[in-house]
């Protein structure tokens, strides 16, 4: 049977749902046995409140844009439908999930927490576990498993779900080797258990470590221009600036 997982991203009106921000972007890319399916399920959503200055210099869709998309209501069940029963992977996912939750919320006010229906998978934990002190952004992740991120100038949900896959399969790349050995032993009559899995191919694949890349100076002067262009933007220190280490 299939390992279904899907990798998913939002983008939002400002960063707390707790003061009625709302979902304007969904994006989910789908993994079948490790492997990008080809099916994905994306969206831009009419969230029926103006969206923030800071938010709008990070993803660029505007209240006008906006205005003409569909409710999130409209598009519900679709997306359950999309996630059903896959394995859930998020970068930060209790942001992600607490505006899904709360959108599903509204439309059903006994609606299940995705993380009780899901097993959900969080690169942001995994990564902050692995490279402890360091920034694990997905533009950092990105970086650190030379991923190409240069399409993105702005934030977006299914560009960041793409690329979030791709990191996603580095973080976990033992895992990888591993599935991809153990297929080919079973079909040529071998020990298909994980430790005899083409013993010296595997071995060599889990002994790979992802090449290390460090920002540039002048990458980190360009990212400090546009934080103070969000504090500009904001009025004040905007948010992002705080959650550099492990915003989406």
């Amino acid at each position: 049977m299939s390992t279904r997982i899907v990798v998913l991203d939002t983008e939002t009106t400002g960063l707390e749902v707790s003061q009625g921000h709302r979902l304007i972007e969904i994006g989910c890319i789908e993994l079948l046995d490790r492997r990008p399916s080809g099916r994905h399920f994306h969206c831009y959503l009419d969230p029926q409140r103006a969206v923030d200055a800071g938010a709008l210099a990070v993803h660029g869709l505007d209240n006008a844009f906006l205005s003409t998309q569909p409710r999130f209501v409209a598009v519900a069940a679709e997306l359950l439908a999309f996630i059903d029963g896959a394995e859930l992977v998020i970068h930060n996912a209790a942001f992600d999930l607490g505006f899904l939750d709360a959108e599903l919320a509204r439309i059903d006010a006994a609606h299940t927490p995705l993380a009780e229906r899901h097993v959900v998978t969080d690169t942001l934990r995994i990564a902050r576990e692995r490279f402890p002190g360091q920034r694990n952004s997905l533009d950092a992740l990105c970086r650190r498993f030379n991923v190409d991120n240069s399409g993105r100038t702005l934030h977006g949900a299914l560009l960041d779900a793409e690329l979030l896959a791709d990191v996603y399969l580095a973080l976990t790349a033992g895992q990888s080797a591993l599935s991809f050995n153990v297929g080919d032993s079973a079909e040529s009559g071998g020990d298909a258990r994980p430790g005899h899995a083409r013993g010296a191919v595997a071995t060599a694949a889990l002994r790979q470590r992802p090449r290390v890349l460090r920002a540039s100076v002048e990458e980190q002067s360009a990212h400090a221009l546009r934080l103070d262009a969000l504090d500009r933007a904001c009025g004040t220190t905007c948010a992002w600036r705080s959650l550099e280490d492990g915003g989406d």
